[in-house]
Order: structure tokens, then C-alpha cells, then sequence
């Protein structure tokens, strides 16, 4: 019953959003509440697990989201945004923008939280935008989801790699090539795929792309912003993303080395680097546009990240609710590796267990670190190498963000899309991305 009321509960929250146009926080929070209370958790621990889930998903993305916004606001004031894009646009051609993009989400940043990797990259897809034209947004939207999550999964030292890896006794080495392969062209196929859809009537900006309030005042000041030859040059322009990303990168690898101390992780940490991130977004901004344009830059950056802020500690109630009705403990009764199954139904065996717990659950690595603790234990009875197996749960855990992520929520908010362009976006390719991937799995081990 915990398995149905999951699926009711998801597809209350789809319908309320979508078709009765209900305010998305008051949909999470009844669809939270229906499970919770449906699925036995009982009137105090439905509450509970709903503050408490809030609480965790602030504790470990808020500050990251409200640096990050703020540092997208001022590099907006300041012009600096634009510069990229030009520096981008020069370097691959517009057309070439989304595969620049999904091919470096994919392949340079797995070892940076997906969270840090949309917070910093949606700006820069957004002043993109206009260069592709009318479905410049989703098509950039498309190529951002689709690379950060096939560098997650598949591209060491991303974290469900490392996940996967652990539980089925898979050296990284043994992975890394093989990874890194799958996840740059998954990454890369389905950009393509997806930019063919985009030409068909798919697309209505209409009713798929919803800016906040806050997000378009920022936008518009981009009119105020210095000329290209009176702001700050490309390299200062970009060191507020970079020196983040790099100081996270280092951290990242460093703890892959087996180096740790608290100097390291101080260094290494997300939401130090995305604060000197904002700390030299200020100081340029003060420097080139003046007290009065930085202080309006700030404000609008405050609004757009508590609107943010918001639905994203929802959406992780309702994950926190899903946790709490034992979602993942019932799966695991579903399903079971037969030690005696051909290759091919072993792969595709382990991709359905890992999409069907992301699905439900709604965390990509808690679906990937779940489907390989049930296939795991019987990985080396299996016809099927162990890194084939591996590379089958990651690409099941692709399938589908959705409203249960609260990811899904940042990604809407960030990239100034409706529920519904968000579905028809980040939702499509991660399943498209899943789906490929796996055909590339199957590949993979006939070439083994």
C-alpha cells in the first residue's frame, strides 16, 4: 500500500500544480501530508518528518542557494554574465552552446554538488538564452539537466558513482574510463535528441517558462550594466563562479587522494566557497557600478532566493515524508537479482530496480545507493561483470526528476520555468538520458 500511496501522492501534487493551478508550496505540502498521514506514519511523525525534512534540506542547500543567487545577481549588474556568454559564443558558436555545456556539466564538474552546478551554471544559460531564440531556454535547461545528473551517475568522482562503486565492491579505476565514456555521451546524444523535439510544437513559453517577479527586475537591469569595454574584463568577470568551483574541486579530489584535514575541508567546503564566491561578486560590483547599484542588485538577489528558498525546503518535506513511510524498505521486497538470469535481463533488471526507487523516492543517490545494496550481495553470482551492473543502477537512477526532487523545484526556480516547462524539461531528459544510457550499458558489456 506504502507503493500506491507514493504514486497517489506524486500524482496529487502533479495535478494540483498543473491542472487546478494550485500554488506549487500548498500542492507539496497536501501531497506531503496525504502520504504521511496515509501511509501510517501517524499525525505527530507526519508533522515531524515535514519540519524536519524543511530543516534538512535548508541545512544543507540554503545557504548555497541564497550565496549563489545573490552571486548571480550582481554578476548581472555588472555586465560579467554577458562577457561569458560572448567568451562561450566565440569560442563553440551559439549553436554549439548547449553541447558545450552539457559536455563540460558532464565531464570537468561531477566532483561539485549538482545543487552548486545549477545555482552557478542557470544564470549563464538564461543570458545564453536569447542567442538560440525561441526555445533558446529550454534547450539550455535540457543540456544543464541532462549534464549535471550523466556526470553524477557515471563520471568519477561524482557522488552516486562513488555510492555505486562502494556498495558493489567496484574499484574507481575499473569504473573511470567506462564512466567517463557513458556519461559524456549521454550527455551529449541526448542534447541532440532532445533539441530535435524542441522543433516540433512542444514548446510554449506561454504556459512552460514563468520568471519570478524578482528574477525579471534582475534581468532588466542588465540594460543599466557597464558596456563591454568599462566592466570588469572576462577573467575577473568569471572568478567569482571559478575560484568557487576550483576550491570545491580541490576538496573533491583531495579527499579522492585520501588527504583529509580540517584546513582541506575548510577550503574544500561548498558553502565557504560560494561565500568568497559572493564576497568578490561585491567587491567588483561595488567597484564597478557603485554602492547604490549593488545595494539594488542585492535586494532583488534576496527575493528571487526566498521564493527559492521556500519551495525547495517543501519539496524536501515531501522527501522526508516518502523516507518516513518506509518507500525504500518495500521495494526492496519487490525485487530480487536472479543469479542465473542472461546478460541482457540482468542489466535491464537493475536499471528498472534503481529507476523505480527514484522514482519513488525521489533522491538519485539515495535510489542508486539503495538498488545496488539489493543487487550488490549477489553481483559477483552474476554472468554479468560487476562494473555492467553498476553502470545499469547508475543509469536507472537517472530516470525522471520530478516533483519529489527538491531539486526539480531548484531547477524551476532557477531557471525562471513553470512547473510544467520544468516537467517537460529537466523530467524529459533525465529520462531520456536514462534510457540512452542504458542502450549504451547494453553496449558496453557486448563489447566487454
Amino acid at each position: 500500500m506504502v507503493v500506491l500511496h507514493t504514486a497517489v501522492a506524486i500524482v496529487l501534487v502533479i495535478g494540483l500544480i498543473i491542472w487546478l493551478r494550485v500554488e506549487p508550496v500548498i500542492s507539496l505540502v497536501l501531497g506531503s501530508l496525504y502520504l504521511g498521514l496515509a501511509s501510517g506514519v501517524g499525525f505527530v511523525g507526519t508533522l515531524t518528518a515535514i519540519t524536519g525534512g524543511f530543516g534538512e534540506i535548508m541545512g544543507k542547500v540554503g545557504l548555497l542557494i541564497g550565496f549563489g543567487v545573490v552571486i548571480g545577481s550582481l554578476l548581472h549588474a555588472t555586465g560579467a554574465f554577458g562577457r561569458m556568454v560572448q567568451a562561450l559564443v566565440s569560442a563553440v558558436g551559439a549553436k554549439r552552446l548547449p553541447y558545450a555545456m552539457a559536455g563540460a556539466m558532464s565531464t570537468i564538474f561531477p566532483s561539485i554538488y549538482v545543487d552548486v552546478q545549477v545555482v552557478l551554471g542557470a544564470p549563464v544559460a538564461r543570458s545564453a538564452a536569447p542567442l538560440l531564440l525561441r526555445n533558446g531556454l529550454p534547450l539550455l535547461a535540457g543540456a544543464i539537466g541532462t549534464g549535471i545528473f550523466s556526470g553524477y551517475v557515471f563520471v568519477v568522482p561524482g557522488l552516486a558513482v562513488i555510492l555505486i562503486a562502494g556498495q558493489m565492491n567496484v574499484s574507481l579505476g575499473s569504473w573511470l574510463i567506462g564512466g567517463l565514456c557513458i556519461g559524456l555521451l549521454t550527455a551529449l546524444l541526448t542534447t541532440f535528441l532532445f533539441s530535435r523535439l524542441l522543433r516540433t510544437n512542444y514548446w510554449k513559453p506561454e504556459t512552460d517558462e514563468e520568471a519570478s517577479e524578482a528574477m525579471l527586475e534582475t534581468e532588466a537591469s542588465d540594460a543599466q550594466a557597464p558596456a563591454a569595454d568599462a566592466g570588469p574584463g572576462l577573467l575577473l568577470a568569471s572568478a567569482p563562479i571559478v575560484v568557487p568551483l576550483l576550491m570545491i574541486a580541490f576538496g573533491a579530489f583531495a579527499k579522492l587522494a585520501g588527504i583529509s584535514n580540517d584546513v582541506i575541508s575548510f577550503i574544500g567546503n561548498a558553502n565557504l566557497a560560494l561565500f568568497v564566491g559572493l564576497l568578490g561578486a561585491y567587491l567588483m560590483a561595488r567597484h564597478w557600478i557603485g554602492t547604490e547599484r549593488t545595494g539594488e542588485a542585492l535586494t532583488d538577489g534576496f527575493k528571487t532566493s526566498g521564493e527559492i528558498l521556500l519551495i525547495t525546503g517543501v519539496g524536501g518535506s515531501l522527501g522526508a515524508i516518502i523516507t518516513a513511510s518506509g518507500m525504500g524498505a518495500e521495494l526492496g521486497k519487490l525485487f530480487s537479482a536472479d543469479a542465473s538470469a542472461p546478460v541482457l535481463l540482468s542489466i535491464v533488471l537493475a536499471w528498472f530496480v534503481a529507476a523505480v526507487l527514484h522514482v519513488a523516492i525521489g533522491s538519485v543517490s539515495v535510489a542508486a545507493l539503495t538498488a545496488a545494496s539489493i543487487i550488490g550481495p549477489v553481483a559477483a553470482q552474476l554472468s554479468t561483470s560487476p562494473v555492467i551492473i553498476g553502470l545499469a543502477i547508475a543509469s536507472g537512477s537517472l530516470f525522471a526528476v520530478q516533483v519529489n526532487s527538491n531539486f526539480f523545484w531548484m531547477f524551476k526556480g532557477l531557471m525562471g520555468l513553470s512547473t510544467k516547462g520544468t516537467l517537460k524539461t529537466l523530467t524529459m531528459v533525465t529520462s531520456m538520458a536514462s534510457v540512452t544510457s542504458l542502450l549504451l550499458v547494453l553496449l558496453a558489456s557486448w563489447l566487454a
